[in-house]
C-alpha cells in the first residue's frame, strides 16, 4: 500500500462540480489501494475576495487578524470535500494546518514552516480514513495564534506533509497537464516535460513559472519528496520534478528545460552613492533590515571625477514602498543623491543543467533576443540559469523568441490551460 499526498489548487476546487470531481478522483486512488492525505486551497477566488473585504474595512488591516480571517478560505474547502468524499461512501475527516500539527515561525502573513507533527493525521490513516488537511495555514507554538504561509503557501504544506508522513509522492494537481517548457498562454507550442530536477525546478519557479513555488520545490528538494505535477482535469500524465539522476537512465537530459518570465518585478535605482569601501553594504543593510527580497543586482562603473556610483536591483513589485523607505530612513549614512523606481520592467530567464557542459548557449540566448528587438537592462547568471531584464512589453516577444531558438516549441497540438490561470 502506498502513501500519497495530494494537493488541489483553487480553480481544481472553485465549484460544487470541481469539488465532486476531485472528490471522485481521490476516492479512484483510494479504491486503487492507497492511503491518501489531501490538502487543499481555497476555491477559486476567495483568498482575493477576503482580501478585498479586509480592505474595504481599512487601508491597515491587522496581520493577526488577516490571517484569522484568510485561513477561512482553506477551511471551507476542506470541509466540502470531506463530505464530498464521505458522499462517495469512503470515510474522510477534515483538519485545519494546527490540527495537522503544521508548527511555523511568528510572522503572519508569511510564516515559515519549522516542523509537522502528524500524529492525528496517521491515526486518522490507521483507521481507513482520507485526511484533508487545509493548506496555507499553521500555528505558532509559543503564541498559540493561527498563521499563513503567503504565495504558494498550500504547495508547501503539501510537501511538507509528504515529508513528514514519509509518502511516496507528493502530487500537485492544477489546471494544466505539467511543467511547460515556457508559460502555454504566451507560448502554445511550449513542451510538456516529463521529467525536472528539483534543481532546474527551483530556478525555473524562482524565475517566475507559477506552477510551483520555490519554497515547495526547496522543500522537496531537501527531502528528497518526488513531485507528481498534473492537472485535475485530465488523466494524463504529468511531470516528475526529482533528483537529476534516476534508475536506467541512458540519455542525457536535453541542454535547456524552459524558458520563464517574470513581470512581478520592478528595480530600484539608487544615485550618486560614494564609491568607497562600505556604501553597498550600508544600502543593503537596510534594505534587508526591511525583510525586502532582492533578485539583481548591477553597480555602475564609478566616474572618476566624482567618486561616486550609481547601484541598481530589483525587487518583488509589491515591496517597492518597504525598500524606498528603508533606503530614505538611511539616507544620512548611505550618502546617495537620488532615488527613481521603474516599474515596466520584465525578466525572462533560460534555465537548464545542460548548460554546464555545453558551450555557446548564452551567445545563442542573446542573438535570439538581438533578433527579436529585445534591449537587455541587467543580466545575471548562474551555472544552469540566464536571466535579463528587458522592458515589460517586449517580453512576450522575448520568451516565444528564445523558446523558438533553442527548439523547445512542440508540433503535437497546443497546450490546454483547464482552469484559465495556469494554476
Amino acid at each position: 500500500m502506498s502513501l500519497v499526498v495530494q494537493k488541489y489548487g483553487g480553480s481544481s476546487v472553485a465549484d460544487a462540480d470541481a469539488l465532486k470531481r476531485v472528490a471522485r478522483r481521490v476516492v479512484e486512488t483510494v479504491r486503487a489501494g492507497n492511503q491518501v492525505v489531501v490538502t487543499v486551497s481555497a476555491m477559486g477566488d476567495t483568498t482575493d475576495d477576503l482580501i478585498d473585504l479586509a480592505q474595504a474595512i481599512t487601508d491597515s488591516p491587522d496581520p493577526r487578524e488577516m490571517d484569522i480571517l484568510l485561513t477561512a478560505g482553506e477551511r471551507i474547502s476542506m470541509a466540502l470535500l470531506a463530505m464530498a468524499i464521505l458522499s462517495e461512501g469512503v470515510p474522510a475527516q477534515a483538519f485545519t494546518g494546527p490540527q495537522a500539527g503544521v508548527i511555523t515561525t511568528e510572522h503572519h502573513g508569511r510564516a515559515r514552516i519549522i516542523d509537522v507533527t502528524p500524529g492525528r493525521l496517521t491515526r486518522a490513516l490507521e483507521e481507513g480514513k482520507v485526511a484533508i488537511v487545509a493548506g496555507f495555514q499553521g500555528l505558532h507554538p509559543e503564541t498559540q495564534d493561527v498563521t499563513t504561509l503567503g504565495r504558494g503557501g498550500s504547495d508547501t504544506t503539501a510537501v511538507a506533509l509528504a515529508a513528514a508522513l514519509k509518502a511516496d509522492a507528493c502530487e500537485i494537481y492544477t489546471d494544466v497537464d505539467g511543467v511547460f517548457s515556457a508559460d502555454p498562454r504566451i507560448v502554445p507550442s511550449a513542451r510538456k516535460l516529463d521529467r525536472v530536477s528539483y534543481e532546474e525546478m527551483l530556478d525555473l519557479a524562482a524565475s517566475g513559472a507559477k506552477i510551483l513555488m520555490p519554497r515547495c520545490v526547496e522543500y522537496a528538494r531537501r527531502f528528497k519528496v518526488p513531485i507528481h505535477v498534473r492537472s485535475s482535469f485530465s488523466g494524463l500524465e504529468g511531470t516528475w520534478v526529482m533528483d537529476e539522476t534516476k534508475e536506467g537512465d541512458e540519455v542525457e537530459d536535453p541542454i535547456i528545460a524552459g524558458v520563464a518570465h517574470d513581470r512581478s518585478e520592478a528595480k530600484i535605482t539608487v544615485i550618486g552613492v560614494p564609491d568607497v569601501p562600505g556604501s553597498a553594504a550600508r544600502l543593503f543593510e537596510a534594505v534587508a533590515f526591511a525583510d525586502v527580497n532582492i533578485d539583481m543586482i548591477v553597480q555602475n562603473v564609478s566616474a572618476t571625477v566624482t567618486g561616486v556610483t550609481d547601484i541598481s536591483f530589483t525587487l518583488p513589485t509589491a515591496q517597492v514602498p518597504e525598500a524606498r523607505a528603508a533606503i530614505a530612513a538611511d539616507a544620512a549614512a548611505i550618502g546617495y543623491a537620488e532615488l527613481t523606481v521603474d516599474d515596466t520592467i520584465g525578466k525572462i530567464s533560460l534555465i537548464g543543467a545542460g548548460m554546464r557542459s555545453n558551450a555557446g548557449v548564452s551567445a545563442q540566448f542573446f542573438s535570439a533576443l538581438r533578433d527579436a528587438g529585445v534591449n537587455i537592462e541587467m543580466i545575471s547568471t548562474s551555472d544552469i540559469r540566464i536571466s535579463v531584464v528587458t522592458r515589460s512589453e517586449k517580453l512576450d516577444d522575448a520568451v516565444r523568441a528564445v523558446h523558438t531558438a533553442f527548439g523547445l516549441d512542440t508540433e503535437d497540438g497546443e497546450a490546454v490551460v483547464y482552469g484559465g490561470s495556469g494554476r
